[in-house]
């Protein structure tokens, strides 16, 4: 019986997921076929009982429905309560557990692929929605002296903050000279916001006007394009970057050892990943 899998999100056009997981699938001569599922809102409940068929191993979640498909979950891991998002769903025998692997794709990527320990050391972290929660997680577990926390809204940043409940973490006025004071200082600079990211947002930064300290790092989630403005803009000022594909096979290699118990093929992945972008 082939086995199906796949990515939920609302506009999946730029996503390259299907590429890198069914070539993992394919490496290892495993019959499942890996789509990607564009939802709207309203058949969101539909396609999750949908996921706890026999034929179906899960599906991993993207914008907007990471925190949507919680109450359709029967089982959710600890991480999923910290982070208070999914973004990956396994079918256990017809009932759907709800994982977070975006904490371990980030830590991983900010080691391996950036070389960057965050014990001991302060984060600038912008933006206050999914992406930035399980960012925020992973650090402070990982030991950061001191999380800093900036988003346009603030109250979203306050509630994030809260949420958090951890004294190390402060907010920032978003472009204010305490603002700019903590960039120009910080060793790590976390972008997790949408701007740069292919279509209607590529243009656009978070930092017009960046100024960082020396030997900083930059990351930046956006995986598409492989580099942004504010990378482009990072690296003029004197900042080490990285972007956001390590993290995004890094965390799909998760959820592909959620699903099938094996080893993810992660060299086949990235390769596979990186061609899909150069295309």
């Amino acid at each position: 019986m082939t086995r199906v899998c796949g990515v939920i999100g609302r506009s999946l056009r730029h996503s390259i997921s299907a590429v890198f997981q069914q070539a993992a699938f394919d490496a290892l001569g495993l019959d499942v076929r890996y789509h990607a599922w564009e939802l709207a809102p309203e058949a969101l409940g539909a396609h999750m009982a949908r996921l706890g068929q026999p034929d179906a191993l899960g599906s991993n979640v993207t914008i907007p429905y990471k925190l949507a498909v919680l109450p359709y979950l029967a089982r959710r891991d600890p991480l999923v309560e910290l982070v208070g998002a999914a973004n990956t769903i396994v079918n256990e025998g017809g009932r759907l557990a709800g994982y977070n692997t975006d904490v371990a794709g980030f830590l991983r990527a900010l080691r391996e692929d950036g070389a960057f320990d965050p014990a001991h050391r302060e984060a600038l972290l912008l933006g206050a929605g999914g992406a930035a929660r399980a960012v925020a997680v992973g650090l402070l577990s990982a030991g950061v002296s001191r999380l800093w926390l900036a988003n346009r809204h603030r109250e979203r940043a306050d509630a994030l903050a809260a949420a958090l409940a951890d004294e190390r973490v402060a907010v920032l006025a978003w472009q204010s000279p305490a603002f700019a004071t903590t960039l120009a200082q910080a060793p790590l600079v976390v972008n997790a916001t949408p701007a740069g990211m292919l279509g209607e947002h590529v243009a656009l930064t978070p930092l017009p006007d960046p100024r960082f300290a020396p030997g900083a790092l930059l990351v930046d989630l956006v995986a598409n394009p492989l580099e942004t403005r504010l990378m482009r803009e990072a690296r003029q000022a004197g900042a080490r970057v990285l972007g956001g594909l390590p993290m995004l096979v890094y965390q799909g290699a998760e959820s592909f050892q959620h699903w099938t118990g094996l080893p993810a093929p992660i060299a086949v992945m990235r390769q596979a990943a990186e061609r899909a972008m150069r295309d």
